[in-house]
């Protein structure tokens, strides 16, 4: 049987490179490989304010986005988080047999708490014990997650065990898989901070619908030193993400590439990159402009995917209620 894969990707801000370099791209290569579940986790998107009408269409938008990226939902499985409630339920039940300290290590909370203070939401404090109910209920094998998200991965096993070590076996333990190349790319105003969704300055990231020019424009501003040699050195950030962001758009080798670039300057790298990472996307948001030209499509993908996926959650909450003693 294939390894099952979960992934989950929140409908907020705008995809761009680095979830797609990161991510989507590895989704979509492994699909004949794994039995593949890409969950849209719009119940973690409100943990903080969220707009109503936005929520809506960025759920479609990137519902859109990961078909046109290439998944294949006669693959993979495609749904919503909220259209299945066992993820709540089983959420609920492992809150019950989390310890408060587990939840008060979590780095994302803690560095949250500092900006926020007492803004910060009970779902956001909460919040790895419904990624651990998300992964859980359909005995995951796999969770692909950048260095960031490991620690939730971890949280998610420690609890399973927990739960495991008073009921006897009932979760299997998921494994992490961080991509060795590109599972931090960073923003190119500031290649010493990850390339987020929810960074409003305009020249962070290269979002995956951004027009030609806007892309252009971006890479050109892009954040690089005082230095000339074109080099792969974790030491210098700008340069060193410009590159890793052409290697991984292009697939040739640091040393071809830096051959490449010998005796050139950073804008002759810069040029190059816009029109590659121009001409990566253009097939993309081609596929994207046709997808959600027929809304009905999207729908049915996605109820599709909900009805493929509810049975496997039934089943894992019907075990689970049975051990602890519900209903």
């Amino acid at each position: 049987m294939k390894k099952r894969v979960f992934s989950g990707i929140q409908p907020t801000g705008d995809i761009h490179i680095g979830n797609y370099l990161a991510a989507i791209k590895h989704w979509v290569a492994s699909q004949t490989e794994l039995d593949s579940v890409f969950c849209i986790v719009d119940l973690h998107a409100i943990t903080v304010p969220q707009e109503t009408n936005v929520l809506k269409s960025k759920i479609r938008e990137v519902t859109g986005l990961l078909l046109a990226a290439g998944i294949d939902p006669k693959l993979s499985t495609v749904f919503i988080q909220s259209h299945n409630s066992a993820h709540t339920e089983l959420a609920w039940i492992l809150n019950c047999f989390t310890p408060m300290g587990w939840m008060q290590r979590m780095t994302q909370f803690k560095d949250k708490l500092q900006e926020q203070k007492e803004q910060v939401s009970v779902g956001l404090f909460d919040y790895p014990a419904l990624m651990a109910a998300d992964i859980l209920l359909y005995n995951t094998d796999i969770v692909p997650v950048g260095e960031d998200q490991k620690q939730h991965v971890e949280l998610t096993r420690d609890i399973a065990q927990r739960f495991n070590s008073i009921y006897g076996e009932t979760f299997k333990l998921p494994e992490p898989l961080i991509p060795e190349t590109g599972a931090r790319i960073m923003g190119l105003d500031d290649p010493t901070t990850k390339m987020s969704k929810s960074e409003a300055g305009s020249g962070h990231a290269i979002n995956l619908l951004d027009p030609s020019d806007t892309i252009r424009a971006k890479v050109m501003q892009a954040t690089t030193d005082s230095l000339r040699e074109i080099r792969f050195d974790e030491n210098r950030p700008g340069i060193y993400n410009l590159l890793v962001i052409y290697e991984l758009f292009t697939g040739l080798s640091r040393p071809d590439i830096e051959a490449r670039f010998e005796r050139k300057g950073y804008v002759n790298l810069k040029q190059e990159l816009a029109e590659i990472i121009v001409d990566s996307l253009r097939p993309l948001q081609s596929r994207y402009q046709e997808l959600t030209a027929d809304p009905t499509y999207l729908d049915s993908v996605l109820t599709e995917g909900s009805s493929r996926i509810r049975p496997l959650a039934e089943k894992t909450m019907t075990v689970v209620k049975e051990k602890v003693g519900l209903g």
